[in-house]
C-alpha cells in the first residue's frame, strides 16, 4: 500500500488540516461519506471549507493508520446515527406518536411525526427520523425481539 500524495494532520485548534500534492494547506476539511449506512468504507470524499471536494478516497481502510485514525474520529463526530436495538413502547399507532427505545447509546424517546419518517434501506435496515433531528438506525428490522418487530410493523 503506497502513501497518499496528500497529508492530514490536527491543527493546534482542532481542525483537520489537509496538505495536498502542491503542498497547499487547507484549514477545516471535513470528510463525507458516499454511501454511510449502505457501504460506509466505501467513497469518501474530503471537502474544503469552501464546500468543493479535495480529495476522494476508493477505501477508507485502504488507507495508513495516520490518516485513516483522524478521519474515523472526524466521522464519528459527524455522523451521530444511535442504533435501536429494541422498541419498548410507542404511544399511539397513529402519527404523531411517541417511542420509547434502547439504543446503543442507551434509553431514549423520539417523536415520529410520519409514517413517511421511516425509510427502508436494503437488507432490511431502517433510517427513522425523529422531530427533533436525530436519525435513528435499524441495521435489520428482522433481528429485533418479536415484541419490537411487531411495533414497528404497524408503521410500515
Amino acid at each position: 500500500m503506497s502513501p497518499p500524495a496528500w497529508q492530514l494532520q490536527r491543527n493546534a485548534f482542532g481542525r483537520l488540516v489537509l496538505t495536498d500534492e502542491a503542498g497547499q494547506a487547507h484549514v477545516g476539511v471535513v470528510p463525507v461519506r458516499a454511501f454511510p449506512i449502505g457501504a460506509p468504507d466505501e467513497g469518501l470524499s474530503v471537502l474544503g471549507s469552501d464546500g468543493h471536494e479535495l480529495v476522494w478516497v476508493d477505501r477508507l481502510s485502504a488507507l495508513p493508520a495516520g490518516p485513516r485514525q483522524l478521519l474515523e474520529e472526524e466521522l464519528a463526530q459527524r455522523e451521530f446515527t444511535p442504533v435501536i436495538q429494541r422498541i419498548e413502547a410507542v404511544s399511539t399507532f397513529s402519527t404523531p406518536s411517541t417511542w420509547k427505545v434502547t439504543t446503543d447509546r442507551g434509553p431514549t424517546s423520539f417523536t415520529l411525526r410520519s409514517e413517511d419518517d421511516i425509510r427502508r434501506l436494503p437488507g432490511h435496515a431502517l433510517l427513522i427520523l425523529g422531530s427533533h433531528g436525530v436519525t435513528f438506525a435499524v441495521r435489520d428490522r428482522l433481528a429485533l425481539d418479536a415484541n419490537s418487530r411487531r411495533l414497528l410493523d404497524r408503521f410500515l
